[in-house]
């Protein structure tokens, strides 16, 4: 039986990046607040924890003063930072550049046409921290679309300005935009009303065609995130759609050896949160069960 590792899989460069700067500190300071999870990766994290990191919350925030504090790959509202000088905290701006580019897009793009009446509609989920962040750049006056439910939130003779979360099923999003250049036209109106920025990390929409080619070649997947992952859910149902015998685990101790049966290759992947190294625990996982069977 053969075990292969996805080639493809692993942090993201906007995790891999925050996640270097965190070390880097921690080697040298031997402790560092981090502003909310720092990945959503409870295995890293802990390992991250063991460190020296401290994840805290945002009322924590507003308690602290004169120390650094971590801004994860998510990014903040500007709020944060302002509340950061206020209380003279160093802002360590771990922000993926790609969602810091989105930021400053809607950002500007509110400041300039808001007089106009324009609406800003982000697709993406409204608890999520980089949907807070983007938010944070209209001061919240902004439309929040979840799924096309939500769609019914816009106004049909008004502009609308249309983003989405860096994380998002490109597929979806597509779905979202086919839907609203439908419902401007049988209100008679123009689709130039609507302009669409296609913000979906390239690491993301990438990675989906790599990720269903890597599970054709395998007989069982085994799909290792943490269930706080929104992209892990994503691509473990991009994984469910290619290869049924797909197992979605947290934890070595969550795979069951009945999984295993009659299959010829096992292939290992997980999401952009997913830290190689425990792909490679996985691995090891599987390697001692079957040898030792």
């Amino acid at each position: 039986m053969k075990i292969n590792i996805d080639p493809y899989a692993g942090f993201c460069f906007g995790v891999t990046k925050v996640v270097d700067t965190a070390e880097e500190i921690l080697h040298r300071d031997h402790h560092l607040y981090c502003l909310g999870d720092i990945v959503h990766n409870a295995k890293e994290i802990e390992r991250l924890k063991n460190l020296g990191l401290e994840i805290i919350s945002y009322d924590q925030f507003l308690q602290l003063s004169n120390c650094k504090v971590l801004i994860r790959a998510h990014g903040e509202p500007p709020e944060t930072y302002r509340q950061a000088l206020v209380n003279n905290i160093k802002i360590v701006d771990g922000t993926c550049p790609i969602v810091l580019k989105l930021q400053s897009k809607i950002e500007e793009d509110y400041a300039e046409n808001r007089s106009a009446g324009v609406q800003i509609a982000i697709y993406g989920r409204k608890d999520h921290a980089e949907v807070r962040g983007l938010a944070g750049q209209t001061g919240n006056n902004c439309i929040i679309l979840e799924s096309e439910k939500d769609l019914d939130k816009i106004d049909y003779h008004r502009s609308i300005f249309l983003y989405a979360q860096t994380t998002m099923n490109p597929d979806n999003f597509e779905k979202i935009i086919s839907e609203i250049r439908k419902r401007l036209s049988e209100a008679g109106i123009p689709a130039s009303m609507m302009k669409c920025t296609n913000s979906i990390c390239g690491q993301v929409s990438g990675r989906i065609p790599r990720l269903k080619k890597f599970c054709q070649e395998n007989d069982i997947i085994i799909f290792g995130s943490s269930k706080k992952s929104s992209n892990g859910r994503l691509l473990f149902r991009q994984c469910k759609n290619v290869c049924e015998k797909t197992y979605f685990v947290s934890e070595t101790s969550e795979i069951d050896i009945e999984w295993l049966s009659d299959a010829r290759s096992i292939g290992i992947t997980g999401a952009t949160s997913t830290p190689r190294w425990f792909l490679e625990e996985i691995a090891a996982f599987l390697h001692n069960q079957l040898t030792s069977s």
